[in-house]
């Protein structure tokens, strides 16, 4: 099971009310509801190794060189992404508390979250969920290799079973797809402006007809008397994002071979610093949300602090 962490703790933190606060008063719900999901989700699901995977570079280089708009939204004014006040001391707190917990935390400099679950779900020997909130990651689900996405719909109990079948029910399209649908009706959460004029459904008939967008382009280079779905229309919006076609998918494919380390990230059968877990308990008033976990985990019932 691979955790998009950013992805969860944002989810958590608009999931749970800020009136959920450490003793001393300071909001908690992100890293609360964070180990709530991940007691729910180990419970449910029952994987034999976990890794949160975590965004090193949330809006790496590489993409922002082929696309400036890529995330451009969420950038705070002094630089960095915009994170709202009552989370981003909670993000530090999360860090320690996993490390006190023993649960692997990995991420890879220079790359998103996204790219480390591409690099760590192509890698793995067998079936593996991805648990994210994030679209972008519909392109990996695999069935023949079992790989599949738990989709945090809203807040941090509503999850959803993303596998091939269920992408092309919703879209429309072969459940592998996903990238380069995501590369044509774009996405405003990410800066992603899509080609002007084609929404889902065009894109859709686009994929569907011609395979996949390389498949699109050429079809649309040689095509001289148009037809639906290349109506005289779409030909001219897709001549017309030429330049944006060419950039705009190595923003939009998830890395699955950055080079870094192997990750094991078995399930701690024990906190892997029993004090430091009980102070983070005691100081953030965090002894609920660890007991859940360390029940998930099969841990002694003294064990989370």
């Amino acid at each position: 099971m691979l955790l998009d962490a950013a992805s969860l703790y944002f989810r958590a933190f608009y999931g749970v009310p800020t009136s959920v606060t450490t003793p001393d008063g300071r909001p908690i719900n992100a890293v609360r509801g964070f180990l709530d999901m991940t007691a729910r989700l180990l419970t449910a699901h029952g994987p034999d190794r976990l890794v949160a995977c975590w965004d090193d570079d949330w809006r790496p280089a590489f993409r922002v060189e082929a696309l400036p708009s890529y995330k451009a939204h969420r950038v705070a004014p002094e630089g960095g992404e915009e994170t709202p006040d009552e989370l981003g001391p909670q993000v530090p707190i999360l860090v320690d508390v996993l490390a006190a917990t023993g649960i692997a935390r990995v991420g890879a400099p220079g790359y998103e979250a996204d790219d480390v679950i591409g690099t760590l779900a192509t890698r793995a020997r067998g079936p593996v969920d991805i648990v994210t909130g994030d679209r972008d990651l519909f392109q990996l689900v695999d069935d023949g290799r079992g790989l599949r996405v738990l989709y945090t719909n809203r807040g941090i109990a509503d999850i959803e079973t993303v596998d091939e079948a269920a992408v092309a029910a919703k879209y429309g399209i072969p459940g592998r797809a996903y990238a380069d649908f995501a590369v044509l009706r774009g996405d405003p959460s990410d800066g992603l402006p899509g080609v002007a004029g084609v929404g889902a459904k065009t894109a859709a008939a686009l994929i569907n007809e011609f395979g996949d967008l390389a498949g699109i382009r050429a079809a649309a280079a040689r095509t001289v008397v148009p037809r639906a779905p290349l109506t005289a229309a779409v030909l001219k919006k897709l001549h017309a994002a030429e330049d944006y076609l060419d950039r705009a998918p190595v923003v939009v494919a998830v890395a699955t071979d950055i080079d870094m380390p192997a990750v094991e990230g078995p399930l701690p059968r024990s906190p892997a610093d029993a004090g430091a877990l009980t102070d983070l308990a005691e100081r953030h008033g965090l002894q609920s949300s660890l007991r859940r976990l360390g029940a998930a985990l099969g841990w002694p019932a003294d064990a989370a602090g």
